[in-house]
């Protein structure tokens, strides 16, 4: 019997998100502070009192994220995971439970890749869309038929696959994929196309970036995105994470990797529910918990 903890991505923040803990905990008002001077403006303000739209913003969104994510982390982190993996964003935060890398370097990283997305969003426009009830093969090879970029981004769990794009490549799969038997095919309301090839000018500037922050080996095992197994190079975590800018989230894998490999209880730890939900069709076994 293994525990994992698993960290969510983009779209689990909410208004008020972490402003507990920054009340009721010394250390949390401590961490919240430093990462208010490290990225230069008062994140811990707009999560506390933002608007969804102000907290919808890229470079606010997954540094916010990241954040309540670790203050979660630092509440329980006196009991160590056997494992960890984080879903897209949320690997940052994984990397930090697993000693790969500092809490001011995760931060930075993660400030980095936020305006280095946003910027790609702006100058390579593209969207994503959540794919229902078809399986993930049918919904590959339908994209791959597509004339446009579209390409398989999120394996959330069996039925439940994100495709990204551009947006008249998106428009084409959706339509294509509700002619091959998609229950569903919903356009999600993103700033752009996400573990995409449209993303590549956002992979080169996260990559120097990364190659100047300092990776250690991790303390336990960590399940990432691209590769959807346990890595434990500081090396090979490093390209995985550069690479999962351009490349797909394989949730469904890792989590199946994660149970292969002895895993029954996991716990989400950040902000929202999500990943609670997608474990548990995963794994109909899997005990599932979370601490946000």
């Amino acid at each position: 019997m293994k525990h994992a903890y698993v960290f969510p991505g983009q779209g689990s923040q909410f208004p008020g998100m972490a402003k507990t803990y920054f009340e009721q905990s010394a250390f949390a008002k401590k961490i919240m502070e430093q990462a208010n001077d490290l990225l230069g403006f008062r994140l811990s303000d707009i999560m506390f009192t933002g608007t969804e739209e102000d907290l919808r913003r890229t470079d606010v969104t997954q540094p916010a994220i990241f954040l309540h994510s670790i203050v979660a982390y630092k509440s329980i982190e006196q009991v160590k995971p056997d494992m960890v993996a984080g879903h897209s964003l949320g690997e940052f935060s994984a990397l930090v439970a697993a000693g790969v890398l500092s809490f001011e370097d995760a931060l930075r990283l993660v400030a980095t890749r936020a305006k280095a997305m946003q910027h790609a969003c702006e100058h390579q426009p593209g969207t994503m869309a959540a794919i229902l009830g078809l399986a993930d093969e049918k919904v590959a090879e339908v994209c791959a038929a597509i004339d446009d970029v579209v390409v398989p981004a999120n394996y959330n769990c069996p039925g439940q696959l994100v495709i990204s794009g551009t947006v008249t490549g998106i428009e084409k799969a959706c339509i294509a994929l509700k002619e091959a038997g998609a229950k569903r095919a919903l356009v999600l309301p993103v700033g752009g196309a996400f573990h995409s090839p449209l993303m590549k000018s956002a992979e080169e500037l996260l990559r120097t970036a990364i190659q100047s922050a300092s990776f250690y080996s991790p303390v336990c095992p960590v399940y990432q995105n691209v590769v959807a197994r346990a890595v434990m190079d500081a090396e090979e975590i490093k390209q995985n994470l550069i690479n999962q800018l351009t490349g797909p989230v394989k949730w469904t894998q890792t989590i199946q990797a994660m149970v292969s490999d002895g895993a029954t209880q996991f716990t989400e730890v950040g902000p929202g529910k999500v990943l609670q939900g997608l474990i548990q069709k995963i794994s109909k076994e899997a005990q599932v918990s979370a601490v946000g």
